[in-house]
């Protein structure tokens, strides 16, 4: 027997060089497709609900053509206009209420002094984001029932501001946590004083996520469909409400050019809230 030592077989290179890697979902096989399959299913019947809007005929499943006869028709109902008018009003107070609610409240749970009982303060307004809408619905006309408080505008009003807040807050408040103090703390080295810190630093780098906060406010008002329903009253009746009230009676295209017409306002407002949000993650 020879006195050489064995030599072992090499180790084939791609066992070496193969390392445990970490779980990626961007890599899972078959879950693009899934995916894919569940955006369609989500978002298959508005295709076809917009689609439908445009169509010349009474019935809502026959496509006899290309037509804007449904939104000329409910242009010209005065009921709709009404309808769509409260619902604009409501809107915007809503969303210039909760947004100055919001950013106020913002500051002061992230630039004021702590104090007992902050957790709480967070844990109630972020409520509305947690309990079912149909529990705020109910919680509220109880309320305004107890209090004897029946003016139906007014009453919607304040109800969509406490239910905006949280949507109005949660930019604001990540803005201020993202941009730190140091700006501030330069502008008080300067002797500049709280005012003049607020006009010149802090709101001018808030205002992207003031706007996104409102813009959101907005739809999340616009589109409100439970608080309205138990809150409204003759003649505060809001636009999702009103058409529920012609769905009862059956589909009609008329309901698909309502819908198509909120739908493309969400839509265009949702958009905008994610881009002043993409430049605010910027700024940061």
């Amino acid at each position: 027997m020879s006195d050489e030592t064995v030599s072992h077989p090499a180790t084939p290179p791609r066992f070496a060089s193969r390392k445990r890697k970490a779980f990626d979902w961007r890599y899972t096989p078959g879950l693009g497709q899934y995916t894919a399959l569940i955006l369609v299913f989500l978002y298959a019947p508005l295709l076809i609900l917009v689609i439908y809007a445009f169509n010349s005929s009474s019935m809502i499943t026959v496509w006899q053509g290309f037509s804007f006869r449904w939104f000329l028709r409910i242009a010209q109902n005065a009921d709709i206009r009404d309808a769509a008018l409260n619902s604009l009003v409501i809107a915007v107070v809503a969303t210039i209420a909760s947004t100055l609610i919001a950013m106020t409240g913002a500051l002061a749970l992230e630039r004021g002094r702590y104090f007992l009982g902050r957790n709480t303060v967070v844990m109630m307004i972020n409520m509305p984001l947690v309990v079912p809408e149909i529990i705020v619905a109910i919680s509220t006309l109880v309320f305004f029932s107890a209090i004897g408080m029946k003016n139906g505008l007014v009453n919607l009003m304040i109800a969509h501001t406490v239910f905006c807040i949280p949507f109005a807050i949660l930019p604001i408040q990540t803005r201020l946590r993202d941009m730190g103090r140091s700006l501030e703390e330069a502008g008080r080295d300067l002797y500049a004083d709280e005012w003049q810190l607020f006009r010149h630093i802090t709101l001018p780098l808030l205002m992207p996520a003031i706007a996104a906060g409102a813009i959101m406010a907005f739809v999340v008002s616009l589109d409100d469909f439970l608080i309205s329903m138990m809150v409204s009253s003759a003649g505060s009746t809001t636009l999702p409400v009103y058409v529920y009230g012609m769905m009862r009676l059956g589909v009609t295209p008329e309901v698909n050019a309502i819908s198509t017409i909120l739908l493309l306002v969400s839509l265009i407002f949702v958009g905008a809230a994610l881009f002043l949000g993409r430049r605010n993650r910027r700024l940061a």
